[in-house]
């Protein structure tokens, strides 16, 4: 795709959530099904079901995916994206490179071993490797950009509003 065809692309929504702000709420809905088979949570993703469980570091077998790793693998994806997106509207030539993050967590917080360690990732690293030929101004302009508009990381560094509740269903 190219810088034209991405913008020819998006005009109409652009347009659209100009002049009607409210449209431009949308809700993404994510399912998690839990049984009593194991300590372990399917997921859909698209057209294929993905089973998450507990880390090896927590007793897990490693044959399941970890929530850790899909937290981090949504990140990529959501910053791979948004920094190829933003690489075709300002005609930044990349012909190919990855994505990588990484994010260090304290197993004692989670597993309950001490409660002042926290639970969660302490940090999150994210970087690229890119095969390009731009200039260092375009790499760190699209560095800026991508970190600006990826969903992801603005909603990891942003703090936002979660909320928590339970419904029962059974005779309990």
């Amino acid at each position: 795709m190219n810088s034209e065809s991405l913008r020819e692309l998006q005009a109409p929504f652009k347009e659209r959530y100009k002049h009607s702000p409210e449209a431009a709420l949308i809700t993404l809905r994510a399912q998690g099904n839990i049984d009593d088979s194991g300590v372990a949570c399917t997921v859909e993703s698209g057209d294929a079901l993905i089973e998450a469980g507990l880390h090896p570091s927590a007793g897990g077998s490693g044959l399941q995916a970890c929530s850790g790793d899909m937290l981090l693998q949504a990140l990529c994806a959501c910053a791979g994206v948004t920094l190829r997106a933003v690489a075709t509207a300002l005609k930044i030539p990349i012909k190919g490179g990855s994505v990588h993050a990484s994010g260090i967590l304290d197993m004692r917080g989670t597993l309950g071993v001490v409660s002042e360690a926290p639970v969660g990732f302490k940090n999150i690293d994210l970087s690229f490797d890119l095969n390009t030929e731009a200039t260092e101004e375009e790499l760190a302009l699209l560095m800026k950009l991508t970190e600006r508009y990826c969903v992801v990381f603005q909603t990891l560094t942003g703090n936002p509003k979660l909320t928590i509740a339970q419904k029962s269903t059974g005779n309990g």
